[in-house]
Order: structure tokens, then C-alpha cells, then sequence
């Protein structure tokens, strides 16, 4: 059991997300916007983060440049959901996110590529 920030602004998406990870026994948590995310981060510090790239006042990119660069909370885990083309060299880079899941998401899909960003955790 892990506890997982999600953070991602459209309601649909996220009650699937929480049916599927706290159907697998994990503690969700959610964050709407980057700003209340990089402050919840802080204050309390996930396992795991399912970050998604479009988010309205910070985006998802600049959320995992800040945690990725910020050296305590460089180690947590970040799982980028996005719609758009990736390159699999963007994964794990400087700032970059530690594994991508591409929207629409198969659900078996989403649980393991989360549960195994967990177990690369330092």
C-alpha cells in the first residue's frame, strides 16, 4: 500500500484514477492545480506522484522540473499522464518525469506503471 498524489483538474479522470489505485489498496490523495500540488508535496511527501502534464496556474512539466530539482523531493517517484508525443529519451532526463502513461489510459496499464515507480523509489 503506497499513498499517491494525483494531481490532475478534471474530476471524471480523477474519480477513475481513485476507483482504480484504491481498488489495488493504495491511500489517494488529490491536488487540482501544480501550485496547491508543489505546497501539498512539502508539507506532506507521497510515495508516488501521478502528475498529469496539463494543469491550469503551474503545468505539469514545471511541477516535476520544481520537485525533481528540489533535493528533498527529488527522490519521490513521478508518473506524467499525457495525450501528447513523447520521447523515450524524456523519460528519467534532468527535471524529467520517471515513467509517462499516455491518455486515454487502460486502467491495468495506469496501476502498474504506477506500482512499478514505486519500487524504483531509492
Amino acid at each position: 500500500m503506497a499513498r499517491v498524489l494525483v494531481i490532475d483538474d478534471e474530476p471524471d479522470v480523477v474519480r477513475l484514477i481513485l476507483k482504480v489505485l484504491s481498488g489495488r489498496g493504495h491511500i489517494v490523495q488529490v491536488a487540482r492545480d501544480g501550485a496547491s500540488a508543489l505546497a501539498r508535496v512539502k508539507h506532506e511527501p507521497p510515495d508516488v506522484i501521478l502528475l498529469d502534464s496539463d494543469l491550469p496556474k503551474i503545468d505539469g512539466a514545471e511541477v516535476c522540473r520544481r520537485l525533481k530539482t528540489d533535493t528533498t523531493t527529488a527522490d519521490i517517484p513521478i508518473v506524467m499522464m499525457t495525450s501528447a508525443y513523447i520521447d523515450i529519451y524524456d523519460v528519467g532526463a534532468d527535471g524529467g518525469p520517471d515513467a509517462f502513461v499516455v491518455r486515454p489510459f487502460v486502467r491495468e496499464v495506469l496501476a502498474n506503471v504506477v506500482e512499478r515507480a514505486l519500487f524504483k523509489r531509492p
